[in-house]
């Protein structure tokens, strides 16, 4: 067995070196096992046109368990296995383990590095996705004029708005006149996943406190 935990490591260290550089240098990412299947046809499954429709209730906790194991195995977590399998296996013939007590330690080590690496990268994901500047947000939110916006929503301009404590720019359009850069604006209206409307912000009048009433 020595020479498949050998085989394991280096492959699955190899690749996890590898995987490593590509992120630091930004072209790194995750292949998820589960797109595999998605051009896979439904009726392959048996159940497709089925006329019960108890029979596919009968299986949705199956198809549950079955998309969430999918969703544990992705390119990153099997390597991240495969690594540790053989990186344990190895360690447990050199503490002088049984054949299949180190093949127990190797297992055990292999599936906590799979489950492992999808916890981390789940609450990675979880933290993108809540630093995400939402532009939804964004309605009602004053800014500064970047790019002077064109009048009558002839063109787009762009405008800087501060959302979740971040500077973001965001192409803008208005239904009225041009609006020069400087100015500043509040969005009225989300026009696209990076387009919006917005309207010059009127500053109130006060009266002057200097007049004196009779």
């Amino acid at each position: 067995m020595s020479w498949l935990y050998t085989l394991f490591a280096v492959v699955g260290g190899t690749v996890m070196v590898c995987q490593f550089v590509m992120t630091l240098i930004g072209i790194g990412g995750d292949t998820d096992f589960a797109d595999d299947l998605s051009d896979v046809p439904h009726d392959l499954s048996g159940d497709a046109g089925h006329p019960d429709g108890g029979h596919q209730v009968e299986h949705a906790g199956e198809h549950h368990s079955t998309n969430w194991l999918f969703g544990v195995l992705t390119f990153r977590t099997v390597i991240a296995a495969i690594t540790f399998f053989g990186l344990a296996g190895l360690g447990g013939l050199s503490g002088e383990l049984s054949p299949l007590a180190s093949f127990l330690v190797a297992l055990t080590a292999g599936a906590g590095a799979l489950f492992g690496v999808h916890w981390i990268m789940s609450q990675l994901q979880r933290l993108q996705d809540d630093g995400t500047v939402r532009i939804g947000r964004a309605v009602g939110k004053k800014g500064i004029v970047y790019l002077s916006v064109p009048p009558n929503k002839t063109g787009a301009g762009k405008v800087h708005l501060n959302l979740q404590n971040r500077t973001v720019e965001y192409l803008a359009m208005t239904a009225d006149d041009r609006i020069p850069t400087g100015a500043q604006v509040i969005v009225t209206e989300v026009l696209g996943p990076d387009t919006v409307a917005v309207a010059v912000v009127r500053e109130t009048e006060t009266p002057n406190r200097s007049t004196v009433h009779a």
